[in-house]
């Protein structure tokens, strides 16, 4: 799409706030997206893109019982390249466990909530892109409903991960949403890149914004950087509030 669309700061969060289109995008509540009787799959990059994208969707399925399978593609662990701070090894094991946490501070209850981690390798995702379609395929049902990081979402695993995603999710006949999480970063309201015409806005309260800016402070390697080899913090300040808008969006 694009050579590297995540650099600087992005889109400052007023821009989107002061947006008449974001304003006016039509709104879909978490029921009219899972009915009763369907079970939602969440599909995530790393460990943390589940809670940027979807944390007030998993708070809403939680509350209407709904049951939900995650699945993390990858372990994150290639988050801090060249840092003796954060390295591949830490970082293996630290980030599904900041997942863990995260999704016990969103309030998920454990019987509803089933948890598969694929063991696919952090930034190389669309090398075993078929690989991933077929993995998913098999943990997937016809009345199901994914979501899953857009296709043109700017980082090379989020836009593998979608087109993985949607194939499988076609073969079997299930519904696919795609969200959209470093879109907030590199687009505008007004890029026509982006597919707002197909936009739908889940409102979030108060509490549950409350509850999902805290399970992402449970990702404490993501809001470290490490200074020694140069690299800024992933989910800087910046990033985090953009993520922490009064609705998250689906492509429907």
């Amino acid at each position: 799409m694009k050579a590297n669309p995540i650099v600087g700061q992005g889109t400052p969060l007023q821009h989107w706030q002061a947006s008449p289109k974001m304003a006016e995008l039509p709104q879909i509540s978490v029921e009219q997206l899972v009915p009763e009787g369907h079970r939602a799959v969440i599909i995530a990059p790393h460990p943390d893109d589940e809670v940027l994208g979807c944390g007030g969707l998993m708070q809403g399925l939680a509350a209407l019982g709904r049951p939900i399978q995650l699945i993390s593609v990858t372990d994150g662990s290639a988050s801090h390249p060249g840092s003796q701070r954060w390295p591949v090894e830490r970082l293996s094991v630290v980030r599904p466990q900041e997942s863990a946490q995260a999704l016990h501070r969103l309030g998920l209850p454990a019987h509803s909530l089933k948890w598969l981690r694929a063991g696919f390798s952090d930034s190389k995702v669309a090398a075993r892109e078929d690989e991933l379609a077929a993995f998913i395929q098999r943990y997937l049902k016809p009345n199901d409903v994914v979501f899953t990081t857009w296709r043109e979402d700017g980082h090379c695993d989020h836009e593998a991960v979608g087109r993985a995603s949607a194939k499988a999710s076609e073969a079997v006949g299930a519904t696919l949403y795609e969200v959209p999480v470093w879109t907030w970063h590199w687009a505008t309201p007004e890029n026509s890149l982006v597919p707002w015409h197909r936009a739908r806005k889940i409102p979030l309260s108060c509490e549950a914004i409350a509850r999902k800016r805290h399970a992402i402070h449970a990702f404490a390697s993501q809001l470290e950087g490490d200074p020694q080899v140069g690299l800024a913090p992933v989910l800087a300040p910046y990033v985090v509030e953009r993520l922490l808008q009064p609705f998250e969006v689906v492509f429907v």
